[in-house]
């Protein structure tokens, strides 16, 4: 049996990612549902607890992205990896659209995380234009 994750990391990993989704961006006080500590490469592929293989995450990113490590971009074609945040940039795959709702794939890393994980789901823009509507989207 896999050793659990400690509070004390768990904390840490949401202080580290400034209490937002690290793939959808969203904050983790304004979501009905809770935020987890996501494995980067997953527990079935030989991932483990460590700091620097976890992300938090939200449940939706969480649940679309379950044991996947790649995905096809929708551009080329070709398989790329997902993003990781523990050794990739946000800012350098990933831009928002003119009002912020919308996240759009820099690279192919971002395109095929944006449709893996399904980053632009209705109910995450939907959000996204409320935060905006009151000054506290996009995350700084």
């Amino acid at each position: 049996m896999a050793k659990s994750i400690s509070v004390k990391n768990k904390l840490f990993i949401r202080e580290r990612a400034k209490h937002c989704c690290e793939y959808c961006k969203s904050p983790d006080s304004f979501s009905t549902e809770l935020f987890s500590c996501e494995h980067i490469l997953p527990r079935s592929k030989n991932g483990s607890n460590s700091i620097d293989n976890l992300a938090f995450a939200c449940m939706g990113c969480n649940i679309f992205k379950s044991d996947k490590i790649q995905g096809i971009d929708p551009v080329s074609r070709a398989i790329f990896p997902l993003f990781n945040p523990r050794a990739m940039e946000w800012e350098t795959h990933f831009m928002w659209n003119n009002n912020f709702q919308q996240i759009i794939g820099k690279t192919a890393i971002g395109r095929v995380t944006i449709e893996t994980l399904r980053l632009n789901r209705q109910p995450l823009q939907n959000l996204r234009k409320a935060l905006v509507a009151v000054g506290v989207h996009p995350p700084s």
